[in-house]
């Protein structure tokens, strides 16, 4: 069946005159339904007195004998009442539109629908008012808000009613939510009745009533650099303890996430893929919990040091942390500091400031890495000094280089439990044992003294320092791997640092003099003698040629001199985390937060009675458009086109051919004022 010819060329006007028919008939009614004032018979924002007289007219309807009206009347009647005279409830309905007891509502319907309007119970509502003078905490006004957010921690807001039965359950939860954002946010709490401060958190209608998207509570947002009162964020999620502090801690604080593992993914995903240098810290949890805010902002604050896992506690698996890690029971707390080293273990739950003092005695592995940011610190540096202080002139240090490996982990837990043994004998010289001392006296006291220190090297990140002091043999230990090149060959080293008295004094007299203090700054400042270890990988017999290296060392006259040591290559540091909160630090910047901050939804626009009259007057439009190019097009003919065409048609001119010294045609017509010319003595004959 074809489509009549009008009906294809009037399609759009019909289409919007439908769709403003149907938005203003079924969907705008639906939007607007009956207000509790409605129910009543009173004019919207009625006083409690008008209320009273209204309630006292129809009870004495219904207890007529003439009453017609039904038992669901009755009961939507007596519920507008009782919310209507108290005044907390009213003030909620009136400002935000907010109807605290709609569940009981629906339930004294279903449960009252068929039975005699004698038989209902009441009062329907049971008065639930949260007193803020011994519940709530922390209030702020609209004055002290600007001092709230000023502080230097993020900021969280409730936004409560006393008269909400959903606030007195979440009260609770937000204690709970409170103690676990100490230290790391701030709380607060608004109510209703502060009418401009709530309104001013609130979303706004089409009509520019504000109102509450999610009801109340209703949780708001100040990022800690936030100085705007523009800037706030509002919480979209479930109102439940975890979820609000993860999106506090996650989107609002930008702390980074720490992830469960299995004992499947615990190995090759955690502690294989996290840096060599770092401690693995392993927390076992029982419930499955997500981290606690301030263990996040713990494994912030020790990215540089140590890398952060969680698994879930298991009985089943129980027998195979034992054996691995030594783990009873959870909760408890893991520390992995280097190949081959025991874990540390502590069980039980902690506080903030007990696992921050955990973390300072354990953020170093037994064996430290030498890099950019430790160098100084370790003592291996040219340009420092001493760990045991600027008045030691001579000290040393015992390197582990090669590639990251299996043969690197086994040089290093050998250079380890070498570290352990002196620090054994030292403890042993100091209770006046000295059996197994004599062969390792010089270096005991030298590690004791902090004048010693043990170290490894990354050979394939750091090769031009360790090209440096391992000379030019230094394959299997310095560089990246080749192509088929499996000969990995750790290699061990000490370097003597001494600094000279009289140079130091010389530089001390010209600290005065700019030039000589910007020529010296690339000299360094101790001379480095070096020598390589050939021996077995016994752990005596190392520490029997490190004594012996800093016996000769100390008392033998070495002549000094400097070179210019290559400079550590700074390692990347790895905060993938930091990514995904630089945009969200910066509250309400992007699109996507302005949109999700405004709280923009389609079904806003269905609350918006000037759709329907705009689709009605976009269809008279598009439908006198239409009518309008189709009369002209009716009145336009052929003829009445064609002498347009030839008058306003231009000739196009013709070139004589006579410039070009050709003929003309016979044919071409001689114009009326042409005339000859004769001219006298010509050349031509």
């Amino acid at each position: 069946m074809a489509i009549p010819e009008e009906l294809r060329r009037y399609w759009l006007p019909i289409l919007l005159a439908a769709a403003g028919f149907l938005f203003q008939l079924l969907v705008l009614p639906k939007s607007f339904p009956p207000s509790h004032y409605d129910a009543l018979g009173i004019q919207r924002f009625a006083p409690v007195e008008k209320v009273v007289e209204a309630y006292e007219v129809l009870s004495k309807e219904w207890l007529a004998e003439t009453n017609d009206r039904s038992t669901v009347d009755i009961i939507k009647i007596r519920y507008a009442y009782e919310l209507l005279t108290n005044p907390v409830w009213k003030r909620d309905y009136d400002l935000f539109g907010l109807d605290h007891h709609t569940d009981i509502f629906e339930r004294v319907k279903e449960q009252y629908q068929k039975e005699h309007f004698l038989k209902i119970d009441l009062p329907l509502l049971k008065d639930s008012l949260i007193h803020s003078t011994s519940h709530a905490f922390n209030v702020i006004t609209r004055d002290s808000l600007m001092s709230a957010i000023a502080e230097d921690y993020p900021l969280l807001i409730q936004v409560y009613s006393k008269g909400s039965p959903r606030c007195a359950q979440f009260f609770e939860y937000w204690k709970q939510i409170d103690t676990r954002l100490d230290g790391v946010a701030n709380t607060a709490m608004v109510e209703l009745g502060d009418v401009q401060l709530a309104g001013y958190f609130a979303e706004k209608r089409f009509s520019q009533q504000p109102f509450f998207r999610n009801g109340i509570p209703a949780l708001v947002a100040y990022p800690a650099n936030c100085r705007s009162p523009s800037c706030y964020m509002r919480y979209p999620g479930e109102l439940t303890v975890d979820s609000v502090v993860n999106w506090v801690a996650s989107s609002i604080v930008g702390l980074p996430r720490i992830l469960y593992y299995s004992k499947e993914t615990l190995g090759p995903q955690f502690i294989g893929k996290s840096s060599h240098h770092k401690v693995k810290a392993i927390f076992f949890s029982s419930t499955g919990e997500r981290a606690a805010p301030f263990l996040r902002q713990a494994a912030q604050e020790y990215s540089s040091y140590a890398s952060f896992a969680f698994v879930l506690w298991k009985e089943e698996e129980s027998q195979i942390w034992w054996n691995s890690l030594g783990v009873e029971s959870a909760p408890a707390l893991v520390f992995l500091k280097g190949p081959g080293a025991k874990p540390v273990v502590y069980h039980g739950t902690f506080s903030k400031s007990e696992f921050t003092e955990i973390m300072e005695e354990h953020k170093h592995q037994e064996l430290q890495q030498l890099r950019s940011d430790t160098s100084l610190d370790l003592g291996c540096d040219a340009r420092g000094h001493s760990r045991a202080g600027k008045e030691i002139m001579i000290w040393y240090c015992v390197i582990a280089a090669g590639r990251p490996g299996v043969e690197l982990s086994k040089k290093r837990q050998i250079l380890r439990k070498a570290q352990d043994q002196l620090l054994s004998a030292a403890g042993e010289s100091a209770t006046g044992n000295l059996e197994n001392l004599v062969e390792v006296a010089s270096a005991a006291a030298a590690l004791k003294d902090d004048r010693l220190t043990f170290v490894w090297l990354d050979g394939e990140l750091q090769k031009k320092i360790c090209a440096f002091y391992l000379a030019t043999d230094y394959h299997g230990a310095c560089g990246p791997r080749g192509f088929e090149d499996d000969n990995d060959k750790p290699e061990v080293f000490i370097v003597r640092f001494q600094r000279n008295a009289t140079y130091e004094a010389l530089k001390a007299d010209k600290k005065n003099n700019l030039i000589e203090t910007l020529q010296g700054q690339d000299t360094p400042d101790a001379s480095q003698l070096v020598a390589r270890y050939n021996g077995p990988d016994e752990i005596l017999e190392i520490n029997k040629w490190v004594s012996q290296i800093i016996k000769d060392g100390d008392t033998r006259e070495i002549p000094y001199f400097t070179s210019k040591v290559p400079d550590l290559v700074p390692e990347e540091t790895n905060k993938e985390w930091l990514s995904g909160t630089k945009g969200i630090r910066s509250a309400g910047k992007s699109l996507k937060e302005r949109v999700q901050n405004s709280g923009f939804s389609f079904r806003d626009y269905l609350t918006d009675p000037r759709i329907g009259p705009a689709l009605l007057m976009l269809a008279c439009i598009s439908w006198g458009t239409i009518w309008f190019k189709s009369i002209q097009s009716a009145q336009k003919t052929p003829k009445d086109e064609a002498p347009k065409d030839k008058t306003n048609k231009r000739r196009r001119p013709k070139l004589s051919t006579t410039l070009f010294g050709q003929p003309e045609s016979s044919a071409d017509p001689e114009p009326r004022d042409a005339r000859q010319w004769e001219i006298e003595d010509s050349d031509s004959d």
